[in-house]
C-alpha cells in the first residue's frame, strides 16, 4: 500500500473524526469527548500530512509531539478559567498566522499558476487579518497596553475603507504578476496586518464574544484558502468545518444581542458610557439576611456572569444550590448567551463543577417565567441584566437581557458598584427589590453556606 494511499484513508479517518467531534461538541454532555474525537483526528491529519509530503523525518514528528503534549498538558492544568477568553484568542491567532505563512510559503513552490496565486493571497489576507485582531482582543480582553473599551476617532470608518480598498488593489496587482518577491505581496501582508488592528481597536469590550468566535471563523476560512492553495483536502474540510462554525456561532450571538454583525463591528458598542444619571438608594445585605430569605425560598435561579469567573465561584454555587435543593428549593441555572467574554463561558465553568446539565436554562426560557422566581442571584454579572435595555435613550437599547428585576427578590453580588465591560451604569442595583451583597462572591456564597450549618 502506497505512503498516498494511506495518507488519503487517514485523511478520511480525519475528517470523519472532526464531523463526530462537532456534533458532540453540541451537547455538554458529550463535548469533552468531542474535543477528545476532534484533537484525535487533527493528530491523524498532522502525521499523515507531515509522513506523505516527506517535510520532515519521523524523528522531528516524534519530538513535536512530545513537547506539544507537554505544552498543551500544562496550559490545560494551569491556565485559569479567568485567562480562557485570552488563550482561546491567541489560538485564533495562531491560526491566522500559520495560515498566512503556508500561503505565502506556496508562492515559492516554483510555477504557481492563477489558482493557486488567488488561494495562497486569500489565506494571507484572512490569515493576517485573523493574526493582528486576534492579539488586539487578547490585549483588550486581559487588559495590557489597550483599554478594554472601543477606542474610536473621527474619520476611522474611512481609514479603514481605505485600507480595504489598498489591499484590494494590491492583491490584484501581485495576482497579475504572481511572485514571491514582488512588491506588492508585501504591501499586501503589511496592509492585512495593520486592517487586523484597525478593525478590533474600535469594538468595545462588550462585544468581544462576537470578536471572538468571528475570528474563529475567519482562522478557519484562513486555512480553508491556505488548503486550496496547498492541495490539502483535510486542511480544506477542517477549515471549513471552523469556517462554518464560527459563523454560525457568530450570527446566533448577534441575534442574542438584537444587533447585526455590522453593528457590531462599526458601532463602536461600548465607547459611549451612559449620560443619564440613575437615582435612587442601594440597599446592602449581609450574609446573615441573605440566608435568612433563601431559607424561606422555595424557587431560586443563579444568574452567572463574569465576576463569577473571577471569584472562582462556581464550585460554592453548585454547593448552595445543592443545599437549596435539600431545603426543598427548586434550583436553575440561568445562561444569557453572551455572558462572560467568550461563547459559552459560564456553560464551561458551570460544567467544571459539575452543575446537571438539565439545571441550565437560556434566556428565552427563564424570562417568561422569572416573575415566579423568589429569589434571583445576580454572581457578577452587569451587562446581561442591565434593565436600561429596554429604554431608547439607552446605549444597550435593543439588546435582550435576562429579566431579573422581575423576580421578587433579587440578590446581586458584586465588589462594587463599577459598571460592566459596556461601560453603562445598571439601575438594576437601585431597585426595589435588589439588595448588594458586597464582596467576594465566592467568600459571600461561603458564608451564606455555612449559615445554612
Amino acid at each position: 500500500m502506497s505512503i498516498d494511499l494511506i495518507a488519503n484513508l487517514s485523511y478520511i479517518v480525519a475528517a470523519i473524526l472532526f464531523i463526530f467531534g462537532l456534533k458532540m461538541l453540541g451537547h455538554p454532555n458529550t463535548a469533552r469527548r468531542g474535543n477528545g474525537f476532534s484533537a484525535l483526528g487533527m493528530f491523524i491529519a498532522v502525521v499523515a500530512g507531515l509522513t506523505a509530503e516527506g517535510i520532515v523525518s519521523y524523528e522531528y514528528i516524534l519530538g513535536g509531539i512530545i513537547v506539544g503534549s507537554i505544552i498543551g498538558t500544562l496550559a490545560a492544568r494551569l491556565v485559569a478559567m479567568t485567562v480562557m477568553p485570552e488563550m482561546v484568542a491567541l489560538f485564533n491567532g495562531s491560526g491566522g498566522i500559520a495560515s498566512l505563512l503556508v500561503g505565502w510559503g506556496t508562492l515559492y513552490s516554483g510555477d504557481v499558476g492563477t489558482f493557486t496565486a488567488i488561494t495562497a493571497l486569500l489565506a494571507i489576507l484572512i490569515g493576517g487579518v485573523t493574526f493582528t485582531g486576534s492579539l488586539i482582543a487578547y490585549c483588550k480582553l486581559s487588559e495590557t497596553f489597550i483599554s478594554s473599551g472601543a477606542l474610536v476617532f473621527t474619520g476611522q470608518r474611512v481609514v479603514n475603507s481605505l485600507l480595504l480598498i489598498g489591499m484590494i488593489a494590491s492583491a490584484v496587482m501581485f495576482c497579475m504578476n504572481p511572485s514571491p518577491d514582488s512588491q506588492w505581496l508585501y504591501v499586501v501582508v503589511g496592509l492585512a496586518l495593520v486592517l487586523g488592528i484597525m478593525a478590533v481597536i474600535p469594538i468595545g469590550g462588550a462585544d468581544m464574544p462576537v470578536v471572538i468566535s468571528l475570528l474563529n471563523s475567519y482562522s478557519g476560512i484562513a486555512a480553508c484558502a491556505a488548503g486550496f492553495a496547498i492541495n490539502n483536502n483535510i486542511l480544506i474540510v477542517a477549515g471549513s468545518l471552523v469556517g462554518a462554525a464560527g459563523i454560525i456561532l457568530t450570527n446566533i450571538m448577534c441575534k442574542a444581542m438584537n444587533r447585526s454583525l455590522a453593528n457590531v463591528l462599526f458601532s463602536g458598542f461600548g465607547s459611549v458610557k451612559q449620560s443619564k444619571a440613575i437615582e435612587g438608594e442601594v440597599k446592602p445585605i449581609s450574609v446573615e439576611d441573605a440566608y435568612y430569605v433563601l431559607e424561606a425560598a422555595s424557587n431560586v435561579c443563579f444568574v452567572p456572569g463574569y465576576g463569577m469567573a473571577a471569584a472562582q465561584a462556581q464550585h460554592v454555587v453548585k454547593e448552595l444550590g445543592q443545599i437549596l435543593e435539600a431545603n426543598g428549593a427548586e434550583v436553575s441555572y440561568a445562561i444569557h448567551p453572551v455572558a462572560g467574554r467568550m461563547p459559552g463561558h459560564m456553560n464551561v465553568l458551570l460544567a467544571e463543577a459539575d452543575v446537571p446539565y438539565e439545571q441550565l436554562v437560556e434566556m428565552d426560557d427563564i424570562n417568561p417565567r422569572i416573575e415566579n422566581v423568589d429569589v434571583a442571584i445576580v454572581i457578577g454579572a452587569n451587562d446581561v441584566v442591565n434593565p436600561s435595555s429596554r429604554e431608547e435613550d439607552s446605549p444597550m437599547y435593543g439588546m435582550p437581557i435576562i429579566n431579573v428585576d422581575k423576580a421578587r427578590t433579587v440578590f446581586v453580588l458584586k465588589r462594587s458598584m463599577a459598571s460592566g465591560f459596556a461601560g453603562v451604569d445598571n439601575p438594576l442595583f437601585f431597585g426595589e427589590n435588589t439588595r448588594m451583597l458586597f464582596g467576594d462572591a465566592k467568600e459571600s456564597i461561603s458564608g451564606v453556606i455555612s449559615q445554612f450549618g
